[in-house]
């Protein structure tokens, strides 16, 4: 599946592998800018999995930080490689830096937890949701042919949950709110609930609606999720205006804490279906 192969999971690798080497030879960024002739912001968004790095670029830094094990060197250097080539989301147009780079790690996750504050998950949205939201928040610069290359984009991340090789593991909370807005009208809305009750019905998805009964909780701050990897450590993607990804561990736990905290308030997953369903009716 070509949503399978994306640049920006090997980056984020070698990004943080060369952040632990350089933190190891006791060097900061600034230090190496100098002697690479480049900005420490360059650095840093290189140990951030932002950018990809050439191969002359990535020999100079193992030089710099003196590594010597070439079977290291050889592993590092198939990280950079993977990290130059074109992302599969790239021939759906021109996607906001942080979310072309958070759906190409999604799509090496194995288990993704997302917390909803406002709209359905995008990975639980049907065609006619996208659409009714995309043009709620389209610019006038916007083309219907943007907005119809996002939905295809939307639609192909989808397809992680139905692969045939271990499928990606779902679990939303979603604050009530969600299944009480209408978005794109009646139908749409209607269309759309009756979706998400049937994929939270599915081995692989879990969904749990947040009730107004329960009053404030910890969350309300606004929508993020957690990307859990096989063999490495997992990261948060939190929603603001722009949305940013945080790899560092003590933020992923402080956030696995906050969703695990929102599954004990929720609704159990039965009840949450049923919630839905008579939202629907």
């Amino acid at each position: 599946m070509s949503s399978a192969h994306s640049p920006t999971f090997p980056r984020f690798q070698l990004g943080k592998q060369l952040r632990e080497l350089r933190e190891k030879a006791r060097l900061t960024t600034e230090d190496v800018g100098l002697q690479l002739d480049c900005s420490p912001s360059t650095i840093s968004r290189m140990e951030g999995g932002k950018v990809g790095i050439r191969r002359s670029t990535l020999e100079r830094l193992l030089e710099i930080y003196e590594v010597t094990d070439q079977e290291q060197i050889d592993t590092l250097v198939v990280l950079a490689r993977q990290g130059k080539t074109r992302g599969w989301f790239a021939r759906y147009g021109d996607l906001p830096a942080s979310y072309s780079r958070y759906i190409g790690l999604e799509s090496s996750a194995v288990e993704m937890r997302d917390y909803e504050a406002l709209v359905v998950p995008g990975m639980l949205q049907t065609e006619e949701y996208t659409r009714a939201l995309l043009a709620a928040s389209a610019s006038t610069a916007e083309s219907d042919e943007t907005g119809e290359a996002h939905v295809k984009a939307r639609r192909e991340r989808q397809n992680l949950l139905t692969r045939e090789e271990q499928p990606l593991q779902l679990i939303a909370v979603l604050d009530e709110s969600v299944i009480r807005r209408s978005i794109g009208g009646v139908d749409v809305m209607r269309s759309q609930l009756k979706h998400l009750a049937d994929m939270g019905r599915a081995r692989n998805v879990t969904v749990q609606i947040l009730p107004f009964s329960g009053g404030a909780y910890a969350g309300m701050a606004g929508s993020f999720a957690i990307l859990k990897f096989q063999d490495a450590p997992s990261v948060v993607y939190a929603e603001a205006m722009t949305g940013d990804i945080y790899p560092a561990a003590d933020d992923v736990q402080r956030y696995a804490d906050v969703f695990e905290n929102l599954r004990a308030a929720a609704l159990s997953p039965l009840e949450s279906i049923k919630m839905i369903e008579d939202s629907a009716n």
